[in-house]
Protein backbone atom coordinates (compact mmCIF):
# COMPACT_ATOMS: atom_id res chain seq x y z
CA UNK A 1 0.00 0.00 0.00
CA UNK A 2 1.80 3.46 -1.05
CA UNK A 3 2.36 6.05 1.37
CA UNK A 4 -0.62 8.55 0.43
CA UNK A 5 -3.12 5.32 0.72
CA UNK A 6 -1.31 4.89 4.09
CA UNK A 7 -1.95 8.02 5.13
CA UNK A 8 -5.28 8.34 3.72
CA UNK A 9 -6.82 5.29 5.61
CA UNK A 10 -5.14 6.71 8.79
CA UNK A 11 -6.98 9.71 9.04
CA UNK A 12 -10.07 7.75 8.48
CA UNK A 13 -9.39 5.50 11.68
CA UNK A 14 -8.39 8.33 13.44
CA UNK A 15 -11.61 10.46 12.73
CA UNK A 16 -13.54 7.14 13.93
CA UNK A 17 -12.01 6.86 17.04
CA UNK A 18 -12.30 10.24 17.79
CA UNK A 19 -16.20 10.28 17.15
CA UNK A 20 -16.28 7.64 19.38
CA UNK A 21 -14.39 10.05 21.99
CA UNK A 22 -16.78 13.06 21.16
CA UNK A 23 -20.01 10.58 22.11
CA UNK A 24 -18.25 9.18 25.08
CA UNK A 25 -21.14 8.87 28.06
CA UNK A 26 -19.28 9.75 31.37
CA UNK A 27 -21.50 9.42 34.22
CA UNK A 28 -19.71 11.07 36.81
CA UNK A 29 -19.28 13.96 35.28
CA UNK A 30 -22.59 14.74 33.62
CA UNK A 31 -23.86 17.57 36.65
CA UNK A 32 -20.29 18.31 37.16
CA UNK A 33 -19.77 22.31 37.12
CA UNK A 34 -16.84 24.01 36.87
CA UNK A 35 -17.40 25.49 40.41
CA UNK A 36 -17.01 21.66 41.56
CA UNK A 37 -13.71 21.36 40.55
CA UNK A 38 -12.88 24.47 42.15
CA UNK A 39 -10.38 25.42 39.18
CA UNK A 40 -9.85 28.70 37.53
CA UNK A 41 -9.01 28.72 33.66
CA UNK A 42 -8.47 31.87 31.97
CA UNK A 43 -11.59 32.66 29.96
CA UNK A 44 -9.19 33.58 26.57
CA UNK A 45 -10.72 30.76 24.59
CA UNK A 46 -14.59 31.94 25.16
CA UNK A 47 -15.99 32.94 21.97
CA UNK A 48 -17.44 36.47 22.29
CA UNK A 49 -19.94 36.75 18.66
CA UNK A 50 -20.99 32.63 18.43
CA UNK A 51 -23.98 31.69 20.43
CA UNK A 52 -23.27 29.43 23.66
CA UNK A 53 -25.15 29.75 26.83
CA UNK A 54 -23.19 30.85 29.78
CA UNK A 55 -22.54 27.57 31.09
CA UNK A 56 -22.53 23.68 30.71
CA UNK A 57 -22.99 21.90 27.57
CA UNK A 58 -24.88 22.40 23.97
CA UNK A 59 -24.98 20.55 21.00
CA UNK A 60 -27.93 20.16 17.87
CA UNK A 61 -29.25 23.50 17.11
CA UNK A 62 -33.24 22.22 17.36
CA UNK A 63 -36.36 23.77 15.93
CA UNK A 64 -35.23 26.79 14.80
CA UNK A 65 -37.92 29.79 13.54
CA UNK A 66 -39.18 32.99 12.96
CA UNK A 67 -42.44 34.13 15.19
CA UNK A 68 -44.43 37.54 16.04
CA UNK A 69 -41.17 39.26 15.85
CA UNK A 70 -38.66 37.08 17.22
CA UNK A 71 -36.19 34.28 15.91
CA UNK A 72 -36.48 31.12 18.03
CA UNK A 73 -33.26 28.98 18.65
CA UNK A 74 -33.86 25.88 20.78
CA UNK A 75 -31.07 23.76 21.39
CA UNK A 76 -29.76 20.35 23.08
CA UNK A 77 -28.67 21.41 26.58
CA UNK A 78 -27.12 20.25 29.48
CA UNK A 79 -28.64 22.44 32.73
CA UNK A 80 -26.35 20.39 34.92
CA UNK A 81 -22.70 20.28 33.65
CA UNK A 82 -20.19 20.17 30.24
CA UNK A 83 -20.75 17.09 29.05
CA UNK A 84 -23.33 15.40 27.04
CA UNK A 85 -26.22 14.48 29.84
CA UNK A 86 -29.21 15.57 31.42
CA UNK A 87 -30.63 16.69 28.04
CA UNK A 88 -33.12 19.44 27.84
CA UNK A 89 -34.66 21.52 24.46
CA UNK A 90 -32.52 25.03 25.69
CA UNK A 91 -34.48 28.21 24.74
CA UNK A 92 -33.14 31.50 23.64
CA UNK A 93 -34.62 34.36 21.63
CA UNK A 94 -33.44 37.35 19.54
CA UNK A 95 -34.75 40.18 17.09
CA UNK A 96 -31.50 39.90 15.31
CA UNK A 97 -30.13 36.63 15.73
CA UNK A 98 -26.87 38.20 17.20
CA UNK A 99 -28.20 39.21 20.41
CA UNK A 100 -30.05 36.42 22.35
CA UNK A 101 -32.08 36.57 25.55
CA UNK A 102 -32.08 33.00 27.03
CA UNK A 103 -35.90 32.32 28.28
CA UNK A 104 -36.57 28.71 30.69
CA UNK A 105 -36.46 25.36 29.26
CA UNK A 106 -38.95 24.74 26.67
CA UNK A 107 -38.40 20.60 26.50
CA UNK A 108 -37.77 18.27 28.89
CA UNK A 109 -38.70 14.83 30.24
CA UNK A 110 -41.45 14.63 31.61
CA UNK A 111 -43.97 12.43 30.48
CA UNK A 112 -43.74 8.70 29.92
CA UNK A 113 -42.95 8.49 26.05
CA UNK A 114 -39.84 11.10 26.77
CA UNK A 115 -38.98 9.79 30.14
CA UNK A 116 -35.38 8.80 29.01
CA UNK A 117 -34.70 11.89 26.83
CA UNK A 118 -36.02 14.83 24.81
CA UNK A 119 -34.09 14.63 21.51
CA UNK A 120 -33.02 16.47 18.56
CA UNK A 121 -36.11 17.76 16.37
CA UNK A 122 -37.65 20.59 13.88
CA UNK A 123 -40.92 22.83 13.83
CA UNK A 124 -43.36 23.08 11.61
CA UNK A 125 -45.79 26.08 11.15
CA UNK A 126 -49.28 25.17 10.31
CA UNK A 127 -52.00 27.08 8.24
CA UNK A 128 -53.36 29.60 11.17
CA UNK A 129 -49.40 30.30 12.17
CA UNK A 130 -49.77 27.29 14.33
CA UNK A 131 -46.93 25.72 15.66
CA UNK A 132 -45.92 22.37 16.22
CA UNK A 133 -42.65 20.95 17.07
CA UNK A 134 -41.38 17.20 16.49
CA UNK A 135 -38.82 16.32 18.02
CA UNK A 136 -37.60 12.56 19.49
CA UNK A 137 -38.64 11.19 22.61
CA UNK A 138 -37.02 7.72 24.52
CA UNK A 139 -39.81 5.82 26.03
CA UNK A 140 -39.28 3.45 29.37
CA UNK A 141 -37.95 0.71 26.75
CA UNK A 142 -35.15 2.74 25.10
CA UNK A 143 -37.21 2.80 22.22
CA UNK A 144 -37.01 6.06 19.96
CA UNK A 145 -40.47 7.30 19.40
CA UNK A 146 -41.42 10.48 17.95
CA UNK A 147 -43.77 13.17 20.07
CA UNK A 148 -44.64 16.90 19.14
CA UNK A 149 -45.20 19.82 21.54
CA UNK A 150 -47.22 23.04 20.89
CA UNK A 151 -46.78 26.37 22.79
CA UNK A 152 -49.47 26.94 25.58
CA UNK A 153 -50.12 30.57 24.47
CA UNK A 154 -49.76 31.25 21.17
CA UNK A 155 -50.13 34.94 21.63
CA UNK A 156 -46.69 35.38 23.59
CA UNK A 157 -44.06 36.32 21.09
CA UNK A 158 -41.93 34.80 23.67
CA UNK A 159 -43.21 30.97 23.00
CA UNK A 160 -42.02 30.58 26.89
CA UNK A 161 -44.40 27.68 27.87
CA UNK A 162 -44.95 24.14 25.91
CA UNK A 163 -47.50 21.58 26.28
CA UNK A 164 -46.52 17.97 25.26
CA UNK A 165 -50.37 16.45 24.72
CA UNK A 166 -50.96 12.60 26.17
CA UNK A 167 -51.71 11.43 22.50
CA UNK A 168 -48.19 10.83 21.80
CA UNK A 169 -46.24 9.94 20.81
CA UNK A 170 -47.34 10.09 17.13
CA UNK A 171 -44.79 7.95 15.50
CA UNK A 172 -43.50 4.58 16.76
CA UNK A 173 -41.46 2.46 15.44
CA UNK A 174 -43.05 -0.71 13.28
CA UNK A 175 -41.49 -3.84 12.66
CA UNK A 176 -39.77 -2.71 9.49
CA UNK A 177 -38.28 0.29 11.60
CA UNK A 178 -34.86 -0.17 13.71
CA UNK A 179 -36.37 1.23 17.29
CA UNK A 180 -32.56 2.12 18.53
CA UNK A 181 -31.90 3.97 15.40
CA UNK A 182 -34.92 6.27 14.15
CA UNK A 183 -34.62 10.23 14.98
CA UNK A 184 -34.60 13.59 14.50
CA UNK A 185 -37.87 14.35 12.62
CA UNK A 186 -37.81 17.07 10.16
CA UNK A 187 -40.18 20.36 9.36
CA UNK A 188 -43.34 18.74 7.78
CA UNK A 189 -44.09 19.86 4.35
CA UNK A 190 -47.74 19.91 2.82
CA UNK A 191 -48.37 18.45 -0.84
CA UNK A 192 -50.88 19.32 -3.08
CA UNK A 193 -53.15 16.60 -2.23
CA UNK A 194 -53.63 17.84 1.10
CA UNK A 195 -51.48 15.40 3.00
CA UNK A 196 -48.75 16.44 5.29
CA UNK A 197 -44.87 15.03 5.38
CA UNK A 198 -42.22 14.07 6.90
CA UNK A 199 -38.70 12.43 7.16
CA UNK A 200 -37.29 10.63 10.27
CA UNK A 201 -33.59 9.79 10.33
CA UNK A 202 -32.50 5.74 10.45
CA UNK A 203 -30.90 2.72 9.49
CA UNK A 204 -31.82 -0.61 8.69
CA UNK A 205 -28.22 -3.21 9.29
CA UNK A 206 -25.84 -0.39 7.38
CA UNK A 207 -28.16 1.41 5.13
CA UNK A 208 -28.89 5.09 5.70
CA UNK A 209 -32.54 5.55 5.51
CA UNK A 210 -35.10 8.62 5.87
CA UNK A 211 -38.31 7.08 6.55
CA UNK A 212 -40.82 8.92 5.21
CA UNK A 213 -44.28 9.67 6.83
CA UNK A 214 -47.78 10.98 5.71
CA UNK A 215 -50.93 12.56 7.67
CA UNK A 216 -53.94 14.22 6.92
CA UNK A 217 -54.36 16.46 10.13
CA UNK A 218 -50.58 16.39 11.71
CA UNK A 219 -51.47 13.61 14.58
CA UNK A 220 -52.03 10.31 12.95
CA UNK A 221 -48.87 9.65 10.50
CA UNK A 222 -48.59 6.34 8.61
CA UNK A 223 -45.00 5.13 7.24
CA UNK A 224 -44.62 5.09 3.33
CA UNK A 225 -43.63 2.00 2.06
CA UNK A 226 -40.54 3.19 0.93
CA UNK A 227 -38.17 6.12 2.23
CA UNK A 228 -37.95 9.59 0.57
CA UNK A 229 -34.13 8.31 -0.13
CA UNK A 230 -31.70 5.77 1.10
CA UNK A 231 -28.00 4.95 0.78
CA UNK A 232 -25.96 1.45 1.23
CA UNK A 233 -23.03 1.40 3.23
CA UNK A 234 -23.58 5.16 5.01
CA UNK A 235 -24.79 3.86 8.56
CA UNK A 236 -27.22 6.17 10.71
CA UNK A 237 -28.56 9.03 8.99
CA UNK A 238 -28.69 11.50 11.86
CA UNK A 239 -30.67 15.22 12.19
CA UNK A 240 -31.97 15.22 8.20
CA UNK A 241 -32.70 18.32 6.61
CA UNK A 242 -35.26 17.94 3.05
CA UNK A 243 -35.53 21.76 1.89
CA UNK A 244 -36.15 23.49 -1.81
CA UNK A 245 -34.04 26.15 -3.47
CA UNK A 246 -34.71 28.73 -6.23
CA UNK A 247 -32.95 27.77 -9.40
CA UNK A 248 -32.27 31.29 -9.57
CA UNK A 249 -31.64 34.27 -7.01
CA UNK A 250 -30.30 33.98 -2.89
CA UNK A 251 -34.21 34.31 -1.90
CA UNK A 252 -35.21 30.86 -0.03
CA UNK A 253 -38.19 29.18 -0.18
CA UNK A 254 -41.03 27.98 2.68
CA UNK A 255 -40.05 23.96 2.87
CA UNK A 256 -43.66 23.68 1.33
CA UNK A 257 -42.56 25.35 -2.26
CA UNK A 258 -42.95 22.96 -5.09
CA UNK A 259 -42.57 24.85 -8.45
CA UNK A 260 -41.27 23.94 -11.47
CA UNK A 261 -38.38 26.80 -10.52
CA UNK A 262 -37.00 24.54 -7.92
CA UNK A 263 -34.23 22.07 -6.88
CA UNK A 264 -34.28 19.95 -3.63
CA UNK A 265 -31.68 19.53 -1.03
CA UNK A 266 -31.37 16.43 1.28
CA UNK A 267 -28.55 16.79 4.07
CA UNK A 268 -27.95 14.06 6.27
CA UNK A 269 -25.35 13.89 9.32
CA UNK A 270 -23.53 10.63 9.10
CA UNK A 271 -22.96 9.02 12.40
CA UNK A 272 -20.07 6.96 11.40
CA UNK A 273 -18.08 9.87 10.06
CA UNK A 274 -19.08 13.16 12.01
CA UNK A 275 -19.88 14.91 9.01
CA UNK A 276 -22.72 16.06 6.93
CA UNK A 277 -23.16 15.36 3.42
CA UNK A 278 -25.72 16.76 1.26
CA UNK A 279 -27.16 15.90 -1.89
CA UNK A 280 -28.70 18.30 -4.74
CA UNK A 281 -31.61 16.52 -6.80
CA UNK A 282 -35.66 15.95 -7.94
CA UNK A 283 -38.47 15.17 -5.60
CA UNK A 284 -41.27 14.06 -7.69
CA UNK A 285 -44.52 14.34 -5.48
CA UNK A 286 -46.87 11.63 -6.92
CA UNK A 287 -44.26 8.93 -5.90
CA UNK A 288 -42.89 10.58 -2.88
CA UNK A 289 -39.23 9.93 -4.18
CA UNK A 290 -36.23 11.78 -4.26
CA UNK A 291 -33.64 11.62 -6.72
CA UNK A 292 -30.03 12.86 -6.37
CA UNK A 293 -28.48 14.67 -9.38
CA UNK A 294 -26.25 12.56 -11.94
CA UNK A 295 -23.10 12.29 -10.44
CA UNK A 296 -23.62 13.22 -6.67
CA UNK A 297 -23.14 10.45 -4.17
CA UNK A 298 -24.21 9.97 -0.61
CA UNK A 299 -21.57 9.55 1.94
CA UNK A 300 -18.26 10.02 2.20
CA UNK A 301 -17.33 11.36 -1.09
CA UNK A 302 -20.38 13.95 -1.17
CA UNK A 303 -21.00 17.67 -1.39
CA UNK A 304 -20.81 19.07 2.16
CA UNK A 305 -21.97 22.06 3.77
CA UNK A 306 -18.72 22.46 5.72
CA UNK A 307 -15.79 20.97 5.21
CA UNK A 308 -14.78 20.88 9.32
CA UNK A 309 -16.21 21.13 12.70
CA UNK A 310 -19.35 21.41 12.05
CA UNK A 311 -22.65 19.09 12.79
CA UNK A 312 -26.39 18.16 13.04
CA UNK A 313 -26.98 21.17 11.54
CA UNK A 314 -31.18 22.77 11.18
CA UNK A 315 -32.11 25.04 8.88
CA UNK A 316 -35.00 27.34 8.22
CA UNK A 317 -37.20 29.65 6.06
CA UNK A 318 -37.10 33.49 7.48
CA UNK A 319 -40.39 34.95 5.90
CA UNK A 320 -39.75 38.57 6.54
CA UNK A 321 -36.49 38.35 4.59
CA UNK A 322 -37.44 35.93 1.76
CA UNK A 323 -33.93 33.25 3.01
CA UNK A 324 -33.11 30.33 4.51
CA UNK A 325 -31.13 30.46 7.41
CA UNK A 326 -28.62 27.18 8.27
CA UNK A 327 -27.26 26.28 12.34
CA UNK A 328 -24.80 24.22 13.06
CA UNK A 329 -23.30 23.06 15.97
CA UNK A 330 -19.38 22.96 16.25
CA UNK A 331 -18.49 20.46 19.03
CA UNK A 332 -14.89 20.89 21.17
CA UNK A 333 -11.98 19.54 20.43
CA UNK A 334 -10.14 19.60 23.67
CA UNK A 335 -10.63 16.66 26.32
CA UNK A 336 -14.36 16.34 28.43
CA UNK A 337 -11.65 16.97 31.40
CA UNK A 338 -10.85 20.33 29.77
CA UNK A 339 -14.34 21.31 29.30
CA UNK A 340 -15.21 20.58 32.78
CA UNK A 341 -12.72 23.11 34.03
CA UNK A 342 -13.83 25.63 31.19
CA UNK A 343 -17.48 24.80 32.53
CA UNK A 344 -19.36 24.72 28.81
CA UNK A 345 -18.80 22.91 25.81
CA UNK A 346 -19.98 23.28 22.34
CA UNK A 347 -21.46 26.36 20.31
CA UNK A 348 -23.39 27.13 17.44
CA UNK A 349 -21.86 28.53 14.21
CA UNK A 350 -22.87 32.10 12.77
CA UNK A 351 -26.01 31.92 11.18
CA UNK A 352 -25.79 31.56 7.54
CA UNK A 353 -27.82 32.49 4.70
CA UNK A 354 -27.76 29.49 1.80
CA UNK A 355 -28.99 29.10 -1.55
CA UNK A 356 -28.16 27.42 -4.82
CA UNK A 357 -24.94 28.64 -6.84
CA UNK A 358 -26.24 29.83 -10.20
CA UNK A 359 -24.44 26.89 -12.11
CA UNK A 360 -26.75 24.00 -10.21
CA UNK A 361 -23.89 22.08 -9.13
CA UNK A 362 -23.62 23.24 -5.30
CA UNK A 363 -24.55 25.47 -2.78
CA UNK A 364 -23.27 28.53 -1.23
CA UNK A 365 -23.53 30.23 2.10
CA UNK A 366 -22.47 33.42 3.76
CA UNK A 367 -23.02 34.96 7.43
CA UNK A 368 -26.22 36.38 7.70
CA UNK A 369 -25.86 40.02 6.87
CA UNK A 370 -26.90 41.20 10.85
CA UNK A 371 -23.15 40.16 11.99
CA UNK A 372 -21.97 42.93 10.64
CA UNK A 373 -23.66 44.99 13.25
CA UNK A 374 -20.78 44.23 15.13
CA UNK A 375 -17.92 45.68 13.24
CA UNK A 376 -16.07 48.04 14.98
CA UNK A 377 -12.53 49.51 14.01
CA UNK A 378 -11.48 48.74 10.59
CA UNK A 379 -8.22 48.40 9.04
CA UNK A 380 -7.34 47.87 5.08
CA UNK A 381 -4.48 47.05 3.44
CA UNK A 382 -3.83 47.87 -0.10
CA UNK A 383 -2.79 46.07 -3.37
CA UNK A 384 0.31 44.23 -2.38
CA UNK A 385 2.87 42.09 -3.88
CA UNK A 386 3.84 38.80 -1.43
CA UNK A 387 7.00 36.41 -2.62
CA UNK A 388 8.06 33.64 -1.87
CA UNK A 389 8.34 33.32 2.34
CA UNK A 390 7.15 36.76 2.99
CA UNK A 391 4.17 37.42 5.19
CA UNK A 392 3.00 41.19 6.26
CA UNK A 393 0.71 41.67 9.57
CA UNK A 394 -2.71 43.14 10.16
CA UNK A 395 -2.22 45.40 12.53
CA UNK A 396 -4.86 47.59 14.10
CA UNK A 397 -7.74 45.14 14.85
CA UNK A 398 -8.22 42.91 17.64
CA UNK A 399 -7.17 39.75 16.17
CA UNK A 400 -8.64 37.22 18.49
CA UNK A 401 -12.10 38.65 17.69
CA UNK A 402 -12.34 40.01 14.00
CA UNK A 403 -13.80 39.74 10.62
CA UNK A 404 -11.58 39.71 7.91
CA UNK A 405 -11.90 39.51 4.05
CA UNK A 406 -8.77 39.04 2.09
CA UNK A 407 -8.71 39.15 -2.41
CA UNK A 408 -6.26 37.79 -4.18
CA UNK A 409 -4.84 37.64 -7.62
CA UNK A 410 -2.25 35.79 -10.28
CA UNK A 411 -0.59 37.40 -12.87
CA UNK A 412 0.28 33.58 -14.04
CA UNK A 413 -1.06 30.01 -13.23
CA UNK A 414 1.99 28.56 -15.56
CA UNK A 415 3.57 27.42 -11.81
CA UNK A 416 0.63 25.13 -10.63
CA UNK A 417 1.26 22.00 -9.73
CA UNK A 418 -0.36 19.30 -11.44
CA UNK A 419 -3.27 17.81 -10.12
CA UNK A 420 -3.37 13.95 -8.99
CA UNK A 421 -6.65 12.78 -10.29
CA UNK A 422 -6.41 9.78 -7.60
CA UNK A 423 -7.38 12.92 -5.19
CA UNK A 424 -11.00 12.02 -4.60
CA UNK A 425 -11.33 13.48 -1.42
CA UNK A 426 -9.32 16.82 -0.41
CA UNK A 427 -8.63 15.14 3.23
CA UNK A 428 -6.34 13.02 1.48
CA UNK A 429 -4.05 15.20 0.67
CA UNK A 430 -3.03 17.02 3.77
CA UNK A 431 -0.16 15.33 4.89
CA UNK A 432 1.51 16.56 1.65
CA UNK A 433 0.44 19.78 1.24
CA UNK A 434 0.81 21.68 4.63
CA UNK A 435 1.37 25.68 4.98
CA UNK A 436 5.14 25.27 4.94
CA UNK A 437 5.31 22.69 2.09
CA UNK A 438 6.21 25.45 -0.92
CA UNK A 439 3.86 24.62 -3.95
CA UNK A 440 3.65 26.53 -7.56
CA UNK A 441 1.10 28.52 -6.25
CA UNK A 442 0.39 28.54 -2.73
CA UNK A 443 0.32 28.21 0.11
CA UNK A 444 -1.10 31.14 0.63
CA UNK A 445 -3.53 32.86 2.51
CA UNK A 446 -4.16 33.85 6.27
CA UNK A 447 -2.40 32.77 9.59
CA UNK A 448 -5.41 33.30 12.05
CA UNK A 449 -4.77 33.13 15.68
CA UNK A 450 -1.19 33.57 15.84
CA UNK A 451 1.51 34.49 18.49
CA UNK A 452 4.07 36.88 17.89
CA UNK A 453 6.68 34.81 17.05
CA UNK A 454 4.31 32.07 15.39
CA UNK A 455 4.84 29.13 18.11
CA UNK A 456 1.60 29.11 17.47
CA UNK A 457 -1.13 29.59 14.35
CA UNK A 458 -3.91 28.68 13.10
CA UNK A 459 -3.20 28.97 9.02
CA UNK A 460 -6.20 29.13 6.46
CA UNK A 461 -4.57 28.94 2.80
CA UNK A 462 -4.75 27.94 -0.52
CA UNK A 463 -3.20 25.78 -3.31
CA UNK A 464 -3.28 26.24 -7.23
CA UNK A 465 -3.50 22.59 -9.29
CA UNK A 466 -3.71 21.90 -12.38
CA UNK A 467 -6.24 19.42 -13.67
CA UNK A 468 -7.53 18.93 -17.04
CA UNK A 469 -9.19 21.60 -18.45
CA UNK A 470 -9.55 23.61 -15.48
CA UNK A 471 -7.88 24.85 -11.97
CA UNK A 472 -8.53 23.15 -8.92
CA UNK A 473 -8.09 24.79 -5.67
CA UNK A 474 -7.00 23.26 -2.27
CA UNK A 475 -8.23 25.12 0.90
CA UNK A 476 -7.27 24.32 4.01
CA UNK A 477 -7.92 24.99 7.81
CA UNK A 478 -5.01 23.51 9.66
CA UNK A 479 -4.96 23.63 13.50
CA UNK A 480 -1.71 21.13 13.66
CA UNK A 481 -0.18 24.53 14.48
CA UNK A 482 -2.71 26.21 16.70
CA UNK A 483 -1.66 25.12 20.37
CA UNK A 484 1.35 24.17 22.55
CA UNK A 485 -0.65 22.12 24.74
CA UNK A 486 0.00 18.32 24.00
CA UNK A 487 -3.04 15.47 23.86
CA UNK A 488 -5.44 17.87 21.97
CA UNK A 489 -7.34 17.17 18.53
CA UNK A 490 -5.77 19.43 16.09
CA UNK A 491 -6.88 17.90 12.97
CA UNK A 492 -6.13 19.67 9.45
CA UNK A 493 -9.43 20.00 7.24
CA UNK A 494 -10.10 20.45 3.22
CA UNK A 495 -12.00 20.62 0.74
CA UNK A 496 -11.80 21.33 -3.13
CA UNK A 497 -12.95 24.43 -4.96
CA UNK A 498 -12.24 26.04 -8.60
CA UNK A 499 -10.71 29.25 -9.75
CA UNK A 500 -12.29 31.59 -12.02
CA UNK A 501 -10.46 34.70 -13.24
CA UNK A 502 -7.09 34.01 -11.80
CA UNK A 503 -8.84 35.55 -8.81
CA UNK A 504 -9.61 33.91 -5.26
CA UNK A 505 -11.23 35.29 -2.28
CA UNK A 506 -11.57 34.55 1.49
CA UNK A 507 -13.63 35.90 4.68
CA UNK A 508 -12.82 34.71 7.77
CA UNK A 509 -14.98 35.30 10.96
CA UNK A 510 -12.03 34.70 14.03
CA UNK A 511 -13.49 34.42 17.62
CA UNK A 512 -10.98 33.31 20.18
CA UNK A 513 -11.52 29.22 19.91
CA UNK A 514 -13.13 29.11 16.63
CA UNK A 515 -12.38 30.28 12.78
CA UNK A 516 -15.30 30.00 10.30
CA UNK A 517 -13.68 30.48 6.53
CA UNK A 518 -15.73 31.32 3.63
CA UNK A 519 -14.03 30.34 0.26
CA UNK A 520 -14.47 32.29 -3.46
CA UNK A 521 -17.95 33.61 -1.81
CA UNK A 522 -19.37 30.87 -0.15
CA UNK A 523 -18.29 28.30 -2.68
CA UNK A 524 -16.46 26.12 -0.04
CA UNK A 525 -16.34 26.44 3.57
CA UNK A 526 -14.58 25.27 6.91
CA UNK A 527 -14.65 25.52 10.52
CA UNK A 528 -11.74 25.21 13.02
CA UNK A 529 -11.91 24.93 16.68
CA UNK A 530 -8.52 25.17 18.30
CA UNK A 531 -7.33 26.17 21.84
CA UNK A 532 -3.85 28.55 21.75
CA UNK A 533 -2.67 29.58 24.97
CA UNK A 534 -0.08 32.17 23.94
CA UNK A 535 -2.30 33.96 20.74
CA UNK A 536 -4.94 35.08 23.65
CA UNK A 537 -6.88 37.79 23.97
CA UNK A 538 -4.53 41.14 22.79
CA UNK A 539 -1.25 38.97 22.45
CA UNK A 540 -2.93 37.15 19.11
CA UNK A 541 -2.06 38.33 15.65
CA UNK A 542 -2.59 38.23 11.60
CA UNK A 543 -0.58 37.90 9.07
CA UNK A 544 -1.07 37.14 5.21
CA UNK A 545 1.65 35.10 3.80
CA UNK A 546 2.90 33.06 1.08
CA UNK A 547 4.88 29.96 0.76
CA UNK A 548 4.69 28.88 -3.05
CA UNK A 549 7.26 30.07 -5.62
CA UNK A 550 5.30 32.47 -7.60
CA UNK A 551 4.56 35.42 -6.45
CA UNK A 552 1.09 36.33 -5.66
CA UNK A 553 -1.15 39.86 -5.29
CA UNK A 554 -2.92 40.55 -2.46
CA UNK A 555 -5.49 42.73 -4.38
CA UNK A 556 -6.64 43.88 -0.58
CA UNK A 557 -7.38 43.30 3.14
CA UNK A 558 -10.01 44.43 5.07
CA UNK A 559 -10.33 43.67 8.78
CA UNK A 560 -12.53 44.78 11.69
CA UNK A 561 -12.18 44.14 15.22
CA UNK A 562 -15.63 42.95 16.61
CA UNK A 563 -17.60 43.87 19.66
CA UNK A 564 -19.33 41.67 21.61
CA UNK A 565 -23.52 40.61 21.37
CA UNK A 566 -25.44 40.42 24.64
CA UNK A 567 -26.19 36.86 25.21
CA UNK A 568 -27.58 35.69 28.23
Amino acid sequence: MDALKCFSLFVLLFCLYEVKATHKIYPEFQSLSAADVKVKVKNGLRTAFHFQPAMHWINDPNGPLYYNGFYHLFYQYNPKGAVWGNIIWGHSVSKDMVNWEKLEAAIYPSKPFDKNGTWSGSATILPGNKIVMLYTGIDPHGNQVQNYAIPANISDPYLRKWIKPDNNPIVFPDSGVNASAFRDPTTAWLGKDGHWRMIIGGRRKHRGMAHLYRSRDFVKWVRAQHPLHSAAKTGMWECPDFYPVSLSGKNGLDTSENSHNTKYVLKVSLDLTRYEYYTLGTYFPRKDKYVPDEGLVDGWGGLRYDYGNFYASKTFFDPVKQRRILWGWANESDTAQDDIKKGWAGIQTIPRSVWLDPKGKQLRQWPIKEIETLRKQKVEVGKTKLKKGELIEVKGITAAQADVEVSFSFSSLSQAEVFDSSWDNAQDVCAQKGSQNQGGIGPFGLLTLASKNLEEYTPVFFRIFRAQNKHVVLMRSDATSSSLTNGLYKPSFAGFGELANNKFSLRSLIDHSVVESFANEGKTCITSRVYPTLAVLEDSHLFVFNNGSETITVEGVKAWSMSTPKIS
